[in-house]
């Protein structure tokens, strides 16, 4: 009996070898039959296969610890063999004796993983997308409007038939009774439809906003005067910055910026370190 006797739908199954898995197959590996012991052999001394890289298309690129494999199909053998008169006779004689019910199919595969050496493709996660959740807000949105208006028509029926009922016990005659059943009913149905006016268009203004794209706040617009003074900014400094001096009128002329801006509060800082440099060019 070998594990190539099993089910050829699962010849190319793996489970995980998990440690327990292991400590129970240890133990029978004199006890079975040459061709099984071999290849259970080979597996439980065999190296964990390499890391696996995080699944296509899942976005986490981070490496899964290594794992070791069993074949379902050497599984499914032992399972056989321990159900067979000579493997449920060795196993009686094992010292200790070894359970059967612990080679069953069902004890073999507690805890263990199928497959999970294999790479699966991600599967998308319905109700994830823009468009799914723009479907699925609708859907809500009509729910809740169609659920408004059926507690509205209720109301109004309840309360004309309400005050229909209450008239009759004051013994009222037939057409005032219809006559202010109809007064209450179409008061009520006016607060209804306010009611529900006001609600809808809260519901649009919260849609509107929804669909608004975020803009950018734009920075106030320069004024002719910070622009001259820019210019002549860049026109001295290039042309000082070779010589190593320094106009103090092109300072007092920018720093003194009326636009309030922040391109004058940054020359006002600038301001007295320029000056130092100026004195100190001075003084060589």
């Amino acid at each position: 009996m070998s594990a190539q006797d099993g089910t050829s739908d699962h010849a190319s199954l793996t489970v995980s070898l998990e440690d327990h898995l292991a400590r129970t197959l240890r133990p029978i590996l004199p006890i079975l039959p040459n061709a099984l012991s071999t290849e259970l052999h080979d597996v439980l001394d065999a190296p964990p296969r390499e890391p696996i890289r995080g699944r296509p298309g899942g976005g986490d690129g981070h490496e899964q610890p290594p794992v070791k494999t069993i074949p379902y199909p050497l599984l499914l053998a032992i399972s056989k063999w321990s159900r067979s008169p000579e493997g449920a006779a060795a196993l009686s004689r094992h010292e200790p004796p070894l359970p059967p019910n612990n080679y069953a199919m069902v004890s073999l595969l507690a805890g263990t993983r199928t497959c999970p050496d294999r790479k699966y493709p991600a599967v998308p996660v319905p109700g994830t997308s823009d468009a799914a959740r723009a479907s699925q807000r609708r859907e809500l949105d009509d729910r809740r409007a169609i659920t408004a208006v059926i507690n509205a028509l209720l109301t109004i029926a309840g309360s004309g038939l309400a005050v229909y009922w209450a008239a009759g016990r004051l013994a009222w005659k037939e057409e005032w009774k219809v006559l202010l059943a109809l007064f209450v009913a179409i008061t009520v149905a006016a607060s209804e439809g306010v009611l529900y006016l006001i609600w809808d268009s809260r519901r649009q203004k919260s849609k509107s906003a929804r669909r608004r794209p975020p803009q950018a706040h734009a920075l106030p617009p320069k004024s002719d005067h910070t622009l001259a003074a820019d210019k002549k900014w860049q026109e001295h400094a290039s042309a000082d910055g070779k010589s190593g001096h320094f106009d103090p009128s092109v300072i007092a002329a920018t720093s003194t910026d009326p636009s309030g801006t922040d391109h004058g509060i940054l020359r006002e800082r600038v301001r007295p370190q320029v000056e130092a440099n100026v004195n100190t060019r001075r003084n060589q």
